[in-house]
């Protein structure tokens, strides 16, 4: 029988112990079961006996202690069939094989190969088997066992959580619990007392403890008041082995605030506060403020203060200013500095939340005395009223007394008082007012369909002393009067088709009034009273200010006549009763069968003009026609004015001596052997200048300086010196201008005498009639200088 054998080193007496246990166990188990197989097998008349399979051993787990830097043997295995000839190997596997642990392949002895850490890891699985060195075959099959790391204690017990902040109400009792810290230790609790934990304080007490198995913080002192210590800094201590000597230990802090409850009532600082005030303060002024302390904050610091008083308290409000707890005193009524100079308050201070548990409801309250005294200030005038209202009619006359304002200075001087109108309320100078009396009369006409109401500002001043002023408006609403026709609402264009019956309703007339009367409008529609009745239409009245225009007959057909002329009084129900006259003009026409009137607008000027829409047709047709021809003509007008204005003499040059000019005018003749010349052949300048035709301007005024001068010259003779200056600004002129051709010619000027009985002889006063004909007549008579010059004909005509 073979089988495994353990020896193992000998860290504590309970693996040893286990060891032991296991060993008999499995020997007695083995040995049973072989004797049990071989007897079977015997009774059986087996002639080959089969031998047993070898079964292994089981350990439950060995033991070695954490932190041991020391290399150290653990355990051993031994196989029986190892005879100490070296032919079993041991081979070990599993958690930490090779690493954490190893085995002699040749003895079986297990060895660390360095130190543990309990908390990094507890415990390893390994597995060991014995292998037959030369079959390498096994010899036992693999078994498997436990190593666990033995804990010391090498932990510092270390707190959750941190930091630790709490709070409890002041006041409370003793055993209240503040907070409950905690504690936890990575050693092993399961061995000896290296995780168990003990609580201490190390500071805060007398007022708090803490138990020492769980940690719970609570008070050891009764009536601790928030007034006097908010805060306080508790310090717990936790050591391990039940802090018996030799342990490790750590600490914390542990905040506790005490919060507020209402243990505190107001307090005045002050038993009286005085303040002044002018009587001219505004309503809403604040006139100071008290301040009642209180050792709370807070809800439980919130108060309410309140004024006690026989009339002050109508006077004066108080109220609390949500931010600072304070009492402000504010103005409720105006002061008059000559009715009451001071007054004398009562202000009392009361918790908005009591808590009786602490104190009793007498205790929550204070009271102090507040004086108020009124400065005496110079105040501007008071009107007796804050506002005036008055009415009168559109027709009131100038000069109507309107109403009157009256103020007076509420100073004790009562200085005297002057009234004006601000002309910026009253633009139009409607009204006037009285400067000593304050009475307002009516200055100018008023109407009240321009201004229903008029907006006026009176102002009251002090004549003497600060001249100070004050204002009211007064409002000034006009009656209406009945001083306005009513009309018709529109111009009306009625029309009655050829096939309306008798009775039939044509127009439905309305009308309109610019009065605004109480009882509202009410318009009365009739016909204009004749000697005889019309007999083609009547009016109806509606009675709800309508009427409607009705056919009396139904013969109407525009061959008979094409329109109607009906007039219609209009009457409105005013004292007294106003009317209107209005005649419309009723057309016949040709209409559909719905009743409509198709040519609408052309019709009816058709036949407001009397004519049919035919030769109405015409007419517009031939003033198109014409307004296009006048259009056409002006046109070719203007493009021959044009043509004119371009056409300038041809110029040609001339073979002359040199001691006359080469530039010439040139016109050709029209015919052979003829002397008419075309007038109307387009000329060219042979010299164009940018100015040329304000020079042509300029030349005509000044023929019309010389006619007028030779008509003065008939009466002034030739030695005259009027005359002989006149001839030299010519010649001055005439050598000046550079741009009138010829530009070689010689230009004189002889007195031509008078009594001629053919007249001048000068062209200058025919300048005009020859420049009309220049137009009219192409064909000037012209004077041939040809017999004089023997030259040829086509080359001296000028």
């Amino acid at each position: 029988m073979y089988g495994w054998t353990v020896k193992m080193s000998m860290p504590s007496v309970l693996a040893v112990a286990m060891v032991f246990f296991m060993i008999p166990g499995g020997v007695l188990s083995d040995m049973r079961g072989t004797q049990g197989l071989e007897a079977q097998q015997l009774a059986q008349g087996s002639t080959h006996l089969h031998r047993r399979l070898k079964r292994g051993w089981i350990w439950k787990q060995l033991f070695v202690p954490e932190e041991d830097p020391t290399p150290r043997v653990i355990g051993q295995l031994k196989s029986d069939s190892d005879q100490g000839e070296s032919s079993i190997k041991y081979i070990l596997s599993g958690e930490g094989a090779g690493d954490v642990f190893e085995i002699n392949e040749y003895t079986g002895e297990i060895r660390t190969l360095k130190k543990l850490d309990r908390e990094e890891k507890a415990f390893y699985v390994l597995q060991a088997q014995a292998i037959n060195r030369w079959s390498n075959e096994p010899e036992e099959p693999q078994s498997e066992f436990i190593i666990t790391v033995q804990d010391i204690n090498d932990n510092v017990p270390q707190f959750q959580n941190e930091p630790y902040v709490s709070s409890i109400p002041e006041m409370c009792p003793i055993g209240t619990t503040v907070a409950q810290v905690t504690a936890t230790d990575a050693d092993d609790p399961m061995f000896g007392n290296n995780a168990k934990l003990i609580y201490s304080i190390l500071q805060g007490e007398p007022y708090f403890s803490v138990e020492p198995k769980t940690g719970i913080i609570v008070t050891s002192w009764q009536n601790m008041d928030r007034e006097a210590r908010e805060q306080y800094q508790v310090v717990v201590q936790v050591k391990d082995m039940l802090g018996l000597s030799g342990g490790y230990s750590s600490s914390t802090t542990v905040t506790v605030s005490l919060t507020d409850v209402n243990d505190n009532g107001p307090t005045f600082q002050q038993h009286l506060y005085t303040f002044a005030v002018p009587e001219n303060a505004a309503i809403g002024t604040t006139v100071g403020r008290i301040m009642a302390e209180d050792g709370d904050t807070g809800i439980n610091a919130k108060m309410t203060y309140s004024l006690e008083g026989e009339l002050e308290e109508s006077t004066f409000i108080i109220k609390t200013d949500p931010v600072t707890q304070e009492g402000v005193i504010l103005l409720a009524k105006p002061l008059d500095f000559e009715v009451k100079r001071r007054f004398d308050m009562t202000a009392e201070a009361v918790n908005d939340h009591v808590d009786t548990r602490f104190l009793s409801l007498d205790e929550f309250t204070d009271k102090t005395t507040v004086k108020v005294i009124v400065r005496d200030e110079d105040e501007p005038p008071v009107f007796l009223s804050p506002v005036y209202e008055w009415k009168l009619p559109e027709n009131a006359a100038v000069g109507t007394v309107v109403g009157s304002v009256s103020a007076r200075d509420t100073d004790t001087v009562n200085n005297p008082i002057r009234y004006s109108v601000d002309k910026r309320s009253d633009t139009t100078k409607a009204f006037k007012i009285d400067p000593n009396n304050g009475t307002i009369t009516v200055a100018k006409s008023l109407d009240r369909e321009t201004a229903a109401w008029h907006n006026v500002t009176v102002e009251a001043k002090e004549t003497t002393q600060n001249h100070l002023s004050s204002s009211v408006v007064v409002f000034i609403k006009v009656l209406d009067i009945n001083d306005n026709v009513p009309r018709l609402a529109r111009d009306y264009q009625p029309y009655i088709c050829e096939g309306t019956q008798a009775g039939e309703l044509i127009q439905l007339l309305s009308a309109v009034d610019p009065d605004d009367p109480v009882e509202g409008h009410h318009f009365y529609f009739s016909m204009v009273p004749e000697k005889r009745i019309n007999p083609n239409f009547t009016i109806r009245d509606n009675q709800d200010n309508t009427a409607g225009i009705v056919a009396r007959r139904s013969t109407f057909t525009r061959k008979d006549r094409t329109q109607y002329l009906l007039p219609v009084v209009v009457a409105d129900s005013g004292s007294p009763a106003l009317s209107s006259t209005s005649t419309l003009t009723i057309s016949v026409c040709s209409c559909q069968p719905a009743g409509h009137c198709p040519t609408g607008g052309v019709e009816a000027l058709a036949l407001s003009m009397g004519v049919s829409l035919q030769t109405l047709l015409g007419i517009l047709f031939c003033l198109v026609t014409l307004t296009v021809l006048s259009v056409v003509m002006l046109i070719v007008r203007r493009h021959r004015r044009k043509q004119q204005e371009g056409r300038e003499v041809e110029v040609k040059e001339l073979e002359l001596p040199e001691t006359v000019s080469q530039k010439v005018f040139y016109y050709g003749e029209s015919g052979v052997g003829g002397v008419e010349l075309d007038f109307c052949q387009p000329t060219v300048p042979m010299r164009p200048h940018p100015r040329r035709r304000e020079r042509r301007m300029r030349r005509e005024d000044v023929r019309a300086s010389i006619r007028m001068s030779l008509r003065e010259s008939h009466l002034i003779g030739p030695e005259d010196e009027v005359f002989r200056q006149f001839i030299l600004d010519r010649l001055a002129e005439a050598d000046q201008d550079p741009y009138a051709p010829p530009f070689d010619c010689l230009q004189t000027y002889a007195y031509e005498g008078s009594g001629s009985p053919t007249g001048s002889l000068s062209s200058l006063d025919s300048s005009t009639l020859e420049s009309d004909q220049s137009v009219c007549n192409p064909r000037p008579s012209l004077a041939r200088l040809t017999p004089w010059y023997g030259a040829r004909e086509e080359d001296t005509i000028f």
